[in-house]
């Protein structure tokens, strides 16, 4: 009689996909995970197990949602996908976002009275960021959403731009470009799906502190994509920039 795989078995199988470079099929993984909560605990698992972790905690995160009403979801970053030039997993996508760093430590109490209004007092800078989309499945992202989720939401890498003073701005006017290789540049204006990166902080560190573990100042984390996922094919050169905010360019 076969066993049903657990979240245990699937992190251990994980982190062997990360090493050997080998994807996994997730027909036969579907039923580890059967919500979040099972996600974060493969998630947590794979970062432990590969000493992701500098510190208490991961120094890189990413975090968003569709709308300001939730559901938000988080991740832990590889730190060797970290501004990295060389790359594991081939990237399968991108996405245009704003990384932001925290000024001074969040504890656990501060992270659940912090509202959307006043996380920014606890960000020092910001940076224009890519995130390089990548999946451990064979199924790239056509996995299951959970399954994505488990595998820290498709990360592939994080390239950021230099950091510069945070500051209040309008963001609904807050246009952004992206070129990809030879095509037409994608261009938006005030497309952040919570209208503020800012917004999810307090979601995200209520997440990291959720174990009673104070957050550092220096810890980062990229806020959603401006323009969705736009595929790229391998080779092509990336270039994202923010108005007022400078730009970044990555060769995939």
């Amino acid at each position: 009689m076969s066993t049903r795989p657990n979240t245990q078995t699937l992190f251990t199988a994980l982190v062997q996909a990360r090493l050997s470079g080998q994807p996994l099929r997730a027909a036969e993984w579907v039923s580890a995970v059967q919500d979040e909560a099972d996600a974060y605990l493969v998630q947590d698992g794979l970062a432990a197990a590969l000493g992701w972790a500098q510190g208490p905690l991961v120094r890189h995160w990413k975090s968003g949602g569709a709308t300001r009403s939730g559901p938000f979801s988080h991740a832990p970053l590889d730190p060797a996908g970290i501004n990295a030039a060389g790359r594991t997993w081939p990237v399968l996508g991108i996405e245009a976002e704003v990384a932001l760093r925290l000024g001074r430590d969040v504890s656990p109490e501060a992270a659940r009275t912090m509202t959307p209004e006043s996380a920014g007092d606890w960000v020092d800078a910001m940076a224009v960021s890519v995130e390089l989309v990548a999946s451990r499945w064979a199924e790239g992202l056509a996995a299951p959403e959970l399954l994505r989720m488990a595998d820290h939401q498709s990360n592939g890498g994080l390239v950021l731009g230099p950091w510069q003073r945070f500051m209040a701005r309008d963001w609904s006017t807050q246009a952004c470009r992206v070129e990809i290789g030879s095509e037409a540049p994608v261009t938006r204006t005030g497309s952040h799906s919570l209208s503020d990166p800012a917004w999810v902080l307090p979601a995200w560190l209520q997440h990291l502190t959720r174990y009673g573990t104070t957050v550092p100042a220096g810890t980062v984390v990229t806020t959603g994509s401006w323009v969705g996922c736009l595929p790229v094919r391998p080779g092509e050169r990336v270039c994202v920039g923010f108005e007022g905010m400078g730009e970044v360019a990555v060769w995939v």
